[in-house]
């Protein structure tokens, strides 16, 4: 008899401590914000650069990347919560393949045949 009151007093009590009344929840307003950044080393041949903006609704950015084929690929987009994402594409430069190919490079494995 003594659980079944504790058990009773244990629910009422959380019961109790839970309203029924919710309030609204406001989350805050993105932030505007603007970055940049630019990558160039020329020993390694590695050149890319980015940069984003936004206003807090809507953000607009450009990146551009050196591709293996000696091009660069630049793209422009913009982003917001009616048009999705849209990106605009544009290549320049001369894509350069090599005359002569090899054959494939393969690696031997070294050890037991345990994978």
């Amino acid at each position: 008899m003594f659980l079944k009151a504790v058990v009773v007093l244990l629910v009422i009590g959380v019961a109790v401590s839970y309203p029924d009344v919710y309030e609204p929840v406001y989350y805050p307003e993105p932030l505007p914000y603007y970055f940049n950044y630019d990558v160039h080393d020329d020993y390694k041949g590695t050149h890319f650069d980015r940069n984003e903006k936004s206003d807090g609704k809507a953000l607009h950015g450009s990146y551009t990347v050196a591709l293996p084929d000696g091009r660069k690929q630049h793209v422009e987009y913009k982003a917001d919560h009616y048009k999705g994402f849209v990106a605009k594409v544009s290549y320049y430069g001369k894509a350069k393949h090599p005359k002569y190919y090899g054959p494939a490079i393969t690696f031997k494995h070294k050890g037991d045949d345990y994978h």
